[in-house]
């Protein structure tokens, strides 16, 4: 999580801890009258909260029961849930007024959250498969344990699909975050999950990995060098010496940021739109045109101050540019199964076959480095070499478009 630029959580509550809270809350739900006791068991009854389904937009009757754990011919419906079950043998378990036993699936969530946060607050996420009976079943019993429980916000993220195929354990088809930044830099991989809408299904491939690895590279790249220019240049930014066409690349972007993010959280928008100001900013640094454009330096600074604002926000600014670029190469070597000296031993090795007129060995050198993600580039300081998508998977990309 760190790797992936996530704040940390303010608690990280274990249920164990929190048994107290737990009892108690079943007590409320029993004392209001939305739960009965069965030999040691408390299950929720469904038919006593009215609303029950106002979530998942599902009716009682559509509810078929023993689909996850065998049907309780004991319940006054077959939807009725758990809050706490009786101890079984072999299973931890707790002392309370019911006798010993442990929470149910459900109660220990709304227990705990209510400990830290209280019956109201703004937000609370999960995955699309917690909607029902998961997230349907703390509405219930939070409300029944307080009539002024109340969240603001309900959001849900789609599931990740390995070549359009769920992915899970018993597919085969199962990862972890490890694995994945391993060859990928932690920073690729948080671009690539941004740049499908949180509750939309995202859809892993290599393809799309390194799309976003090249793509972030791109990015730092861009930044590193507008940094560098400016380093150079001591000029504080003063908006009113920026050029229209600058302000209004600048204007435009900041509109788009915050009505898309606005709009339930819309990055892949942002993420489209960065496109524009960091096309004006490699203008300026590098295009005859731009490098003689009149406070071209206040420009450069307005676009980065901009664009670095909206990847904070976006949890998407490194510690350093020139470090993430160098992290880049390396991730991109070790998946192209290359150490620098090799590349640049094949970099010499090309310099030469051109100083002698040998254009096909040249050519297959670079094609030959292009097919393992190793873009070579020409200029007048000679020849560099930057990670790229494998030309094989461009061609799957291509196709798949």
């Amino acid at each position: 999580m760190l790797h992936l630029h996530c704040l940390p959580p303010s608690f990280e509550p274990r249920v164990s801890d929190h048994m107290l809270q737990i009892i108690d809350m079943i007590k409320q739900i029993l004392d209001n009258g939305y739960a009965y006791r069965i030999d040691g068991d408390v299950y929720f009854n469904v038919y006593k909260f009215p609303e029950y389904g106002r979530l998942s937009g599902r009716k009682l009757e559509d509810n078929r029961a023993g689909e996850r754990v065998a049907v309780d011919s004991r319940k006054k419906n077959p939807a009725d849930f758990a809050l706490w079950k009786a101890a079984k043998e072999g299973e931890p378990s707790w002392e309370s007024p019911w006798g010993l036993g442990r929470p149910g699936w459900h109660i220990e969530c709304s227990a705990m959250s209510a400990a830290y946060l209280g019956y109201s607050f703004d937000i609370h996420g999960g995955g699309m498969d917690l909607v029902f009976p998961h997230h349907e079943n703390e509405i219930a019993q939070s409300c029944a344990a307080c009539k002024e429980s109340n969240i603001r916000y309900w959001i849900h993220n789609g599931f990740v699909t390995v070549d359009s195929e769920k992915m899970s354990k018993s597919l085969g088809n199962f990862f972890t975050i490890r694995q994945v930044i391993d060859l990928y830099h932690p920073l690729a991989l948080r671009l690539f999950l941004m740049g499908t809408h949180y509750r939309s299904p995202i859809n892993y491939s290599d393809v799309q990995l390194e799309s976003a690895s090249d793509r972030i590279f791109y990015i730092y790249q861009t930044l590193h060098d507008c940094v560098n220019v400016l380093s150079q240049n001591d000029v504080a930014v003063q908006v009113d010496l920026i050029p229209p066409d600058t302000a209004n690349c600048i204007n435009n972007f900041q509109n788009i940021f915050v009505d898309s993010m606005s709009d339930d959280l819309h990055t892949p928008v942002v993420l489209a739109a960065i496109s524009e100001p960091l096309k004006t900013i490699n203008d300026l640094l590098h295009t005859r045109k731009g490098k003689k454009q009149e406070f071209r330096i206040e420009s450069l600074g307005a676009l980065e101050k901009t664009i670095k604002n909206v990847l904070t926000v976006l949890g998407l600014v490194p510690t350093s540019y020139s470090e993430v670029l160098q992290q880049l190469r390396e991730k991109a070597l070790k998946r192209a199964k290359l150490t620098e000296d090799q590349v640049l031993e094949k970099i010499e090795e090309r310099t030469a076959a051109r100083r002698n007129k040998e254009y096909e060995k040249s050519d297959v050198i670079r094609k030959d480095l292009a097919a393992v993600g190793i873009a070579l580039m020409d200029g007048a300081d000679g020849t560099t070499w930057r990670p790229a998508v494998p030309l094989a998977l461009q061609e799957e990309k291509v196709t798949a478009t």
